[in-house]
């Protein structure tokens, strides 16, 4: 890079008798070479079967690129980004033309970069990511603290961006290396809760709302059990109306590969991503669904009534391509009559503890009948509705206290009392009019409240009730309330996107996947009630160990507890993460803890790492801060 930093880079080319080929970029934070090294049997296929030359990047900070990882998606890494497409695309071995792909954060970076525009990408693959960091990311929902994340993504990356370089790699002065990385270090969470309100700092990275600054082919990969579902419909109608070339691709899979994904039916979505790189890099088939010129945009997967468990293998359900916007969906309102007051509950929510499935234990949401027990319900006939978008409701509320959530689910409800969670939506209502400037409730006053659910695709079978279940939390996926509260509703409406059917196009044909990866073998994910403390928590332990390249083996562990005082809504978190990597010449480890107290004023944070080469202590560094709690 131009200040000196060198960044790590592991090329699969194709063999030189093949002459130039286009090049795929996947540039992540993850450590290509032990914690995420597995990956490089996707690379391998794109190389081997489809002849395409793959750079895989560690970005600045990480693994063994030099430089410090200052934040998720700093102006830097777009810089260092551009630079890097601009060094593939002229190398001898490329034709000039560049795509990007990922994952989750390579997913976000690829849309970051095709609004950079730099002229040699050609075509991304947008894979779980949003276009949204301040309403669709694991940070804020709503306005509302995503509560849960915080034992996950939010605390590990502490440890993780403290392990060292790869010393077969760097070389002589790798532990120097190590030693100045851990000083700079920086908990990246310390920034996320301190940003608690829209604006600048969540707009940078995020391609909303001025989706007119990509040009570049875009596919968008979607799970209707993963956290970034929603930028599917949305992004797919904006790129549209930019005349932009974009498909969209959304099954039923939480936020892990379509191949191996829970809940299935699994794809190969390899095919489908060299599909969309031959058309955009290569000139290849022209007739491959690009929104444009009246060819369908959207390749969908239609739930259907499937009872849920946690580590659900399937869903009973369908394919479909359409166009989108979709001239055969209609929005039908349903009327909401008032209610009593309402006492919310501070531990609603377990159910649906998490708005982003992942691998166990994030796993899907679970039956829904004792949480909408404990909620506001309205219900109809579900007449074989199929949706098809957001559902988005409309109520007039008054609250008690000057702070209140509100959390709204949709539900299909089977003979038995059965409740699947089908959407969801929640709102802290100091953001009822702006996102940028929250303000308080005035008790007793009426106010209109618009709160939209998740995108979702789904038809109710015969017999079913449809279900909206109304309550003050959605915990653990979002923090509790600062306070007891309660609510009363005096009526609304509900708008439900509803799809006719007999789409003109002919249903895609994809190709299966394989079996589901998901192990619950010493898995824990446990829901836990103190009566007498009058306590709700939740916990999580998760770990695993894995061969990695340069004779080594990595192991992981996490673990986590969090927690609600239903009287006071105060809440807890407990959390730590362990990351140890066994090279013939050196062991090193990074282990990271996490305590969080929430109260009505304030969050209150402690970290402790460490990092140990062997059994001997390297580094240990402290953070304790207290952070005022906006709303």
């Amino acid at each position: 890079m131009p200040d000196g930093v060198e960044l790590a880079a592991t090329l699969y080319l194709p063999e030189s008798g093949s002459g130039p080929q286009p090049c795929l970029l996947e540039a992540l934070p993850y450590r290509k070479d032990d914690l995420t090294s597995s990956y490089a049997r996707e690379y391998v296929r794109l190389r081997d079967e489809y002849g395409y030359a793959v750079c895989r990047l560690d970005l600045r900070g990480t693994g063994s690129s030099g430089g410090d990882a200052t934040d998720e998606y700093p102006s830097r890494e777009q810089a260092d980004l551009a630079l890097v497409i601009a060094w593939l695309a002229d190398q001898p071995w490329c034709t000039g033309n560049i795509g990007m792909w990922g994952t989750s954060y390579s997913g976000f970076n690829s849309l970051q970069m095709a609004c950079e525009q730099p002229p040699a990408l050609k075509a991304i693959v947008a894979i779980y990511a949003t276009d949204d960091r301040w309403t669709d990311d694991v940070h804020w929902r709503g306005g509302a603290l995503k509560f849960l994340d915080l034992v996950d993504y939010c605390h590990y990356m502490t440890p993780m961006n403290a392990l060292p370089p790869v010393p077969a790699l760097w070389g002589e002065g790798w532990h120097d290396e190590w030693r100045r990385r851990i000083d700079a270090n920086e908990p990246w969470v310390l920034t996320w809760l301190d940003e608690q309100t829209d604006g600048p700092y969540w707009r940078h990275g995020s391609v909303a709302p001025d989706y007119d600054r990509i040009e570049c082919a875009v596919m968008i990969v979607a799970g209707w059990a993963d956290g970034y579902r929603n930028n599917s419909f949305r992004t797919a109608a904006a790129l549209r109306e930019a005349g932009v070339p974009h498909r969209l691709l959304a099954g039923p899979w939480a936020h892990a590969a379509p191949g191996s994904a829970i809940p299935g039916p699994r794809i190969d979505l390899v095919p489908e991503m060299v599909a969309w790189w031959n058309r955009w890099l290569r000139g290849g088939d022209g007739s491959v669904d690009d929104g444009l010129e009246g060819r369908p945009a959207m390749s969908a997967f239609i739930r259907q009534s499937t009872p849920p468990e946690p580590d659900l293998s399937e869903s009973a359900g369908y394919w479909v391509r359409e166009e989108w916007p979709c001239p055969r969906v209609s929005v039908q309102g349903v009327a909401l009559d008032g209610r009593p007051p309402y006492v919310v509950r501070a531990d609603t929510g377990t159910a649906a503890w998490i708005d982003c499935a992942g691998h166990l234990p994030w796993g899907p949401s679970t039956d829904q009948r004792f949480d909408d027990a404990a909620s506001l319900r309205w219900e109809w006939d579900g007449e074989q509705r199929v949706l098809l978008g957001y559902p988005v409701l409309r109520i007039c509320l008054s609250v008690d206290r000057p702070a209140a959530y509100l959390s709204a689910k949709l539900c299909d409800v089977f003979a038995d009392g059965t409740s699947a969670l089908i959407a969801r939506g929640s709102l802290n209502l100091a953001y009822r009019t702006s996102r940028t400037a929250p303000s308080p409730l005035e008790p007793g006053q009426q106010y209109d409240i618009e709160v939209p659910l998740d995108a979702c695709a789904y038809q109710l079978a015969e017999g079913q009730t449809l279900r909206l279940s109304v309550a003050g939390a959605d915990w653990p996926n979002t923090a509790a309330p600062p306070g007891p509260v309660t609510l009363t509703i005096h009526g609304g409406e509900l708008l439900l996107p509803v799809w006719s059917g007999g789409s003109p196009h002919q249903p895609p044909v994809l190709t299966p996947g394989g079996e589901s990866g998901e192990d619950a073998t010493g898995v824990v994910w446990r829901v836990e009630r103190d009566v007498l403390r009058r306590e709700t928590a939740c916990v999580i332990n998760d770990g695993a160990s894995h061969d990695v390249p340069y004779d080594g083996t990595a192991s992981e562990h996490y673990a986590g507890r969090v927690s609600v005082d239903t009287r006071t809504f105060g809440q807890q978190i407990a959390a730590e993460a362990h990351y140890s990597i066994q090279w013939p010449e050196v062991s090193v480890s990074t282990r990271a803890t996490l305590d969080l107290h929430v109260s009505a004023e304030s969050y209150a944070l402690s970290i402790d790492l460490e990092a140990y080469e062997g059994d001997d202590l390297v580094a240990q560094r402290r953070w304790h801060q207290t952070i005022i709690r906006g709303s």
